[in-house]
């Protein structure tokens, strides 16, 4: 794991923890809230109080602190009144690992049997990291379609000669044209192999919900941003965000989403040797971008995916700080 991923995820749980500490400032003077004491709590904690500067934290709270204030216009059964308790929780990561939920943040009343999530983000909108591997069912652990073995096939090896070059401690930097020996080749495996995937079998509505991490929730994506911006984008594909209180409507009304039905084209981008481009109709469209993670070569490649297009009833605010 590279340094700048390691400062990374330090600050993201840090930026969790703040977030924790905004839905606190903000709701308990309004209503009684119970804070979930776990391990994943215990960790962001540590992460903001002892891993980032003071400035750091302080450009943390007031980031979270806009997107709750943004949140709490979409959600009003956050604060209304009531005498029942907010639970307020942070999940551990193996949920999204082993369960598909990305959400980090819970903010949950019992009583009435309502919750809602937020995935949060320090500088930067990645939908999730997946990787491809020698042995890893992408079509299987994606949406329940497993690969073929003319897929493994294919890539055995181009993961053959990377296990053999980890084995001789080869760094990534020094391995001579990467791009066409490793990436390319793995990236056409890939194609193809969602291609056949998704002819036979209409994967696409499944495929993009496993890459947004819905796993059936809706969710709200909590971005702090340099600029000195918070960035809030709903992804309600279900209805479920948006609803009003007993006495009270939402000030902000989200639309809800209308997910891809068909793919129109996978290709690899213009000009690129390390990005395919995954495009849907409804207005939706995915890159995938290959890259090592490691300094030392490894049998496993990570993808960058990000939104590249978005339907025109999917919106996002960006709150000033």
């Amino acid at each position: 794991m590279t340094t700048s991923t390691i400062n990374s995820a330090i600050k993201g749980k840090a930026y969790e923890y703040a977030c924790i500490l905004a839905l606190q400032e903000i709701i308990s003077p309004i209503r009684c809230i119970e804070i979930i004491e776990n391990t994943s709590l215990n960790i962001a904690k540590l992460r903001y109080q002892d891993d980032i500067s003071a400035q750091e934290k302080s450009d943390m709270l007031l980031s979270a602190k806009s997107g709750i204030e943004a949140i709490i216009e979409m959600e009003p059964k956050i604060i209304e009144d009531g005498c029942d308790r907010l639970t307020i929780s942070l999940q551990p990561d193996n949920i999204a690992t082993n369960l598909g939920d990305i959400r980090d943040v819970l903010i949950i009343r019992r009583s009435i049997e309502w919750e809602i999530g937020a995935s949060v983000k320090h500088n930067h909108a990645a939908l999730k990291h997946s990787r491809l591997s020698t042995k890893l069912d992408f079509g299987k652990v994606w949406f329940g379609v497993p690969c073929s073995q003319d897929y493994f096939t294919e890539i055995k090896p181009i993961f053959a000669r990377l296990i053999a070059l980890k084995e001789r401690g080869t760094k990534w930097r020094d391995l001579i044209n990467k791009e066409d020996t490793v990436y390319i080749p793995l990236l056409k495996a890939f194609m193809s192999e969602l291609n056949q995937l998704n002819m036979a079998n209409d994967i696409t509505a499944d495929f993009v919900k496993y890459l947004l991490g819905s796993n059936g929730k809706d969710y709200y994506k909590l971005i702090h941003n340099k600029n000195h911006t918070t960035t809030i984008m709903p992804f309600n594909l279900f209805g479920t965000l948006n609803q009003s209180a007993n006495n009270t409507r939402p000030t902000i009304i989200i639309p809800q989403i209308e997910l891809p039905t068909r793919i129109i084209e996978l290709s690899f981008k213009d000009d690129s040797k390390t990005t395919v481009i995954l495009t849907m109709n409804n207005g939706w469209s995915i890159s995938f971008r290959i890259h090592n993670a490691s300094t030392i070569v490894e049998p496993s490649l990570k993808f960058d995916v990000q939104l590249q297009s978005k339907p025109e009833d999917m919106f996002y605010l960006n709150r000033e700080w």
